[in-house]
């Protein structure tokens, strides 16, 4: 869990230095960006303190699945738009920003690919029996 949100740090980073409020559809990405890597930090925080012991009513394998899936498919659009974008030739002074959006492009397919691990990884918590090696191995 920690990989997406060092990433996407970066990624949104690389974007909010550049001047994204000139081309509306980097607007979608960094709220994209901005919004995922909060909401990824809170779920962090909050699996990191224990909040799954004290809110049981949660089905946590469940819902961690849900929103690593859901952030993949928001995510995989954010990185789309962005690598769409990304045109040395638009007009002169984008050309200086090129080299930038461009590695916010590559971050961005990188935290789609780190988010839809992550779903996948949930994913087989989820149907798994919440074992593993440890206690299936220890004779009882």
């Amino acid at each position: 869990m920690e990989l997406p949100v060092l990433l996407g740090l970066l990624q949104w980073a690389l974007i909010a230095g550049a001047p994204y409020t000139l081309l509306p559809v980097y607007g979608w990405v960094m709220f994209v960006a901005v919004t995922l890597w909060i909401l990824t930090t809170i779920l962090f925080f909050m699996i990191l303190f224990g909040a799954q012991q004290k809110l049981t009513f949660i089905p946590w394998p469940l819902t961690v699945m849900v929103y690593f899936a859901g952030a993949t498919v928001l995510y995989l659009t954010a990185f789309l738009a962005n690598a769409a974008s990304v045109d040395p030739f638009y007009i002169s002074w984008y050309q200086r920003y090129y080299q930038q959006m461009a590695a916010a492009a590559f971050f961005g397919a990188v935290v789609t690919l780190a988010y839809g691990a992550s779903a996948f990884f949930s994913y087989l918590t989820w149907k798994g029996d919440g074992g593993n090696a440890a206690t299936t191995t220890v004779p009882t």
